[in-house]
């Protein structure tokens, strides 16, 4: 009898988190019977070229044990983006993205707080990418099913900087959309908190149970 596969998950996390900050998610996903990996990075003392190349490997070595899915939030689903076009002919891609309030498009905020030199020390080149249309126009679609889910409440951020659109405070539902997923889910919840949301995971759950926990 051919032995069930199990899913993996590898969880990358936002700009000035950890990987700790993806634990409630992973402790609820490993519930559901999968097993996850974390990934970590400092924007301060990395580069966006040499995080992603450090995150390609990572991703390699995930791909050669079996059927995995990836979950980004903020910089982390730009990053996973970055380096799964960028895996080496003959990795298996994932079946799944999900995208955690991650731009797909250059951020307001970035762009705002881009000139300051504060946030330019703390957020280094990756800071500089997220507020840059050309970088981010240089990181194209996924070609495997992805998923943001987006947070919705917003927070009193200046009222220019979202222009009344819906937002989590740090994101809005616009900039975390693009015409090539066509699978997004607002949940009730700031940008920063959404690792730790149960819905999250639910939706995760949810999204694998149609298919992507079946062996290949």
């Amino acid at each position: 009898m051919r032995q069930e596969q199990v899913m993996r998950a590898l969880f990358v996390h936002g700009m000035g988190r950890t990987p700790l900050s993806g634990l409630p998610l992973l402790w609820q996903l490993r519930r559901g019977g999968m097993q996850t990996g974390t990934f970590g990075y400092s924007v301060a003392l990395e580069t966006f070229a040499g995080i992603e190349e450090r995150l390609v490997s990572r991703i390699s070595a995930v791909a050669v044990e079996g059927s995995y899915v990836v979950i980004g939030h903020s910089l982390g689903g730009v990053l996973l983006r970055a380096a799964l076009d960028s895996l080496p002919p003959g990795i298996r891609p994932p079946q799944h993205i999900f995208l955690l309030a991650s731009p797909l498009r250059p951020s307001r905020l970035a762009q705002k707080l881009g000139a300051n030199p504060v946030y330019r020390m703390l957020a280094g080149d990756c800071g500089q990418l997220l507020g840059s249309t050309g970088r981010m126009e240089g990181i194209g679609p996924m070609a495997v099913p992805t998923t943001a889910i987006v947070g919705s409440r917003g927070l009193p951020w200046p009222t220019d900087l979202f222009a009344g659109e819906a937002n989590d405070g740090v994101v809005s539902v616009v900039e975390a959309s693009a015409e090539w997923i066509n699978d997004r889910v607002l949940v009730d919840c700031v940008h920063t908190l959404l690792p730790s949301s149960r819905r999250v995971g639910e939706i995760i759950l949810e999204r694998l149970a149609h298919g992507a926990f079946q062996a290949e």
